[in-house]
């Protein structure tokens, strides 16, 4: 099923999803190793890190959602989709609740770092998720995808593999 908002060929959600999910992880990953050593530069790193996570999230959920209005009703990837989108809210909502309890001399303590702990888990089962509508279920994917299929670029979809 090919994806409704694309860009030079392209899912645009597809191309989008990847700087929220690497910043908020590497956030995460940066809050663990401030936990162990204690050096305000990692605190600093990570908070601006999920800023940045979290705008990418905003930007790249709208077109996940047209995306999914375009799935057919009844099906298991319109079910999937509701779920993988309604678990990126949430995953948004985790982070942006340990963004703003942060305070600003960016020393934060367990409790405020919990819930992006949270959020990154529950991202590993999203993105999971979103690999299924993908890979398993074709979901963004052209009709004639192949290994020789001709440039995005072009302005008709890939021909049927026979």
């Amino acid at each position: 099923m090919r994806a409704k908002a694309r860009f030079l060929g392209h899912p645009i959600h597809q191309m989008l999803i990847v700087f929220p999910l690497g910043l908020l992880g590497t956030a995460v990953v940066f809050d663990g190793v401030y936990l162990a050593t204690e050096d305000n530069f990692l605190a600093v790193a990570a908070y601006w890190m999920m800023a940045a996570g979290l705008a990418g999230g905003a930007l790249a959920a709208p077109f996940g959602f047209i995306d999914w209005l375009a799935i057919p009703s009844g099906t298991r990837a319109k079910r999937i989709g509701a779920m993988h989108g309604a678990g990126n809210v949430l995953v948004l909502l985790l982070f942006a609740v340990s963004f703003f309890l942060r305070d600003r001399e960016y020393s934060p303590q367990l409790g405020e770092m919990a819930w992006s702990f949270g959020g990154v888990a529950l991202a590993l089962v999203t993105a999971w998720l979103g690999g299924e509508l993908v890979a398993r279920l074709g979901v963004g994917v052209d009709e004639g995808a192949s290994v020789n299929a001709p440039s995005s670029l072009r302005d008709q979809p890939p021909a049927r593999p026979v």
